[in-house]
């Protein structure tokens, strides 16, 4: 074993023994106890039962209330007016990271789509090396997975932090000058890559120099949670919170890691799957699930299934999730032993997906008729449930029979957008929804909007993904066969990949009706509130009832 692997393990073995000590701390502290009233953490007294979608208004909304109308009736109204100061704390970094991530979503995407029908077009704007392959496809992965994803799932977290903790965020400039900070990162690795200056690593593309703005703001954005945190008015963390926390403590340490200067050859390639694999599964999956655990009940006015499970689910991921990516090296020249590893762990990942997945969709089983009529939750759903279909399709597709298949293929960037965009884009994607009104105290003007978005990504989606996951089985199929020349494998995927550029053009016209509906709120165009924030008991009167959504808490 080389001093550079060793290292690489070390920070493995670090990252589970530190979910080892917060299991033990959480257990010292009874925050595994009282599951059931741990669950109802989030909700204010005599909130139960009350469901809450701030994108659905007037007779809508009140048809699904009456799906469900359990609980008490005298809700605490000291609480919700809490609550709104708590939302209303963290106003500025949370629309400072938002607005960011919308304008690199539209970026990303117009890269994704040119990058997309150069493969199937490969003479089209070859005149300037800025717009080759080689430069357009790691310029749209690091916009959307560090521009858009990243900075949209920071903002989501700052917002719930205050919730969770049930006090005002403190130290919001901290995550302003984050996201400041970020944005120059990003801008300054964009037009690096653009230009030539890659790393040529994948995920890992921006050079060292920009990266230290990224680590700069991802430290900045974690101070509110660390200050807040040490403030809280509840003793109990709900899940949510452990998420959060470990995903601003796992991605400096993923990425300073992945840029000391310790790997060179086959080590590089090793540190650059475990990197790349631990961006998704420690930084973008704690992120979204925090998200999903905190939306969906709070959405449908239930408490979380089993709030048991929900922590056996984290500290599983915790466990088990730090290996698994060197599985994208089977066949390649690294240690049998490393591969082996990282195989079973990838298996082994069935025990917090399955956690999760039994959490999520239990929780919603009987509020399901919700799905039909919230477009707010119809997205969290959705999220949640790709979230279930692509970590077990991760886990299969490590197993050394189909990894011979599926290995240098197009079926591994499908299976990669279906963990990046259709899992965590989705529910940031509803979260927003859910948290725009409450910032700038402002409607989603148009119901048709949401719906359209959510059609055109999710159609759009599913005409990327399942194209391109049979193209690439085939394609691989077609490797294996010696009879073939290898240009049959090239050859036999055009189709696929024609499809792969109907469904990106789809989802890209998608961002473009969900950032100009994101305009439109936050330039305040479409109608307001006439009433401060207050949750609907027993289907009162109120002066606007078309304009409830801007009213929930």
């Amino acid at each position: 074993m080389t001093p550079a692997i060793a290292f690489l393990l070390a920070m493995t073995f670090l990252i589970s023994i530190g979910g080892i000590f917060l299991m033990v701390w959480g257990l010292a502290n009874d925050q595994w106890g009282d599951g059931e009233e741990a669950a109802k953490v989030i909700f204010a007294e005599g909130e139960l039962g009350r469901e809450e979608d701030p994108a659905l208004t007037g007779v809508r909304r009140k048809g699904i209330q009456k799906e469900h109308e359990e609980g008490d009736l005298n809700i605490d109204e000291e609480e919700l007016a809490e609550r709104r100061v708590f939302d209303r704390s963290g106003r500025t970094p949370v629309l400072w990271w938002l607005s960011s991530s919308i304008v690199w979503l539209l970026l990303g995407s117009l890269f994704g789509v040119v990058a997309s029908i150069k493969l199937h077009v490969p003479d089209w704007l070859i005149q300037d090396a800025v717009l080759t392959f080689g430069r357009v496809r790691p310029a749209h992965l690091n916009v959307v997975a560090y521009g858009w994803a990243s900075m949209a799932g920071v903002g989501v977290g700052i917002w719930l932090v205050p919730r969770l903790f049930k006090t005002p965020l403190l130290g919001g400039q901290y995550a302003t000058l984050g996201a400041m900070l970020w944005n120059i990162g990003m801008f300054s690795g964009t037009v690096a890559v653009l230009g030539g200056m890659s790393e040529g690593l994948e995920w890992l593309e921006f050079p060292w120099f920009v990266d230290i703005f990224l680590v700069l703001g991802g430290a900045l954005a974690a101070v509110p949670l660390l200050m807040t945190i040490l403030r809280r008015r509840v003793h109990h963390l709900y899940v949510s919170a452990w998420y959060l926390i470990a995903a601003l403590v796992w991605f400096p340490m993923l990425l300073i890691t992945a840029k000391l200067p310790l790997f060179t050859g086959v080590e590089q390639a090793i540190m650059n799957w475990w990197f790349a694999h631990n961006v998704l599964g420690l930084w973008m999956s704690p992120l979204g699930l925090a998200a999903a655990y905190y939306f969906i009940p709070k959405i449908t006015g239930t408490p979380i299934y089993s709030y048991s499970l929900s922590l056996i689910g984290f500290w599983a991921l915790a466990l088990f999730y730090s290996q698994v990516g060197v599985h994208h090296l089977i066949g390649g020249p690294v240690p049998t032993w490393l591969t082996t590893l990282s195989i079973v762990t990838s298996v082994m990942m069935v025990i917090p997906v399955l956690a999760v997945a039994i959490n999520h969709h239990m929780t919603i089983y009987s509020r399901w008729r919700m799905v039909l009529s919230s477009p707010t939750l119809r997205f969290v759903v959705a999220g949640a449930m790709m979230y279930t279909f692509a970590s077990v399709q991760g886990s299969i597709e490590a197993l050394r029979s189909v990894n011979v298949i599926t290995h240098f293929t197009h079926y591994t960037v499908a299976h990669a957008h279906m963990g990046v965009y259709g899992f965590f884009s989705f529910i940031l994607f509803g979260s927003i929804y859910f948290i725009l009104p409450r910032l700038v105290a402002w409607e989603w003007p148009h119901i048709w909007a949401i719906e359209l978005h959510f059609w055109l990504v999710f159609l759009g989606f599913g005409i990327y993904f399942w194209p391109l996951s049979i193209g690439g089985w085939l394609q691989g199929t077609a490797m294996l066969d010696a009879t073939r020349p290898f240009m049959d494998s090239v050859l036999l995927t055009m189709p696929y990949l024609k499809a792969r550029s109907v469904g990106g053009s789809l989802m890209t016209l998608g961002h473009v009706v969900f950032a100009a509906h994101f305009i439109l709120v936050m330039r305040r165009m479409g109608p307001a509130s006439d009433a401060p924030p207050k949750l609907m008991q027993g289907f009162g009167k109120r002066k606007n009832v078309e304009v409830a959504n801007g009213a929930k808490s």
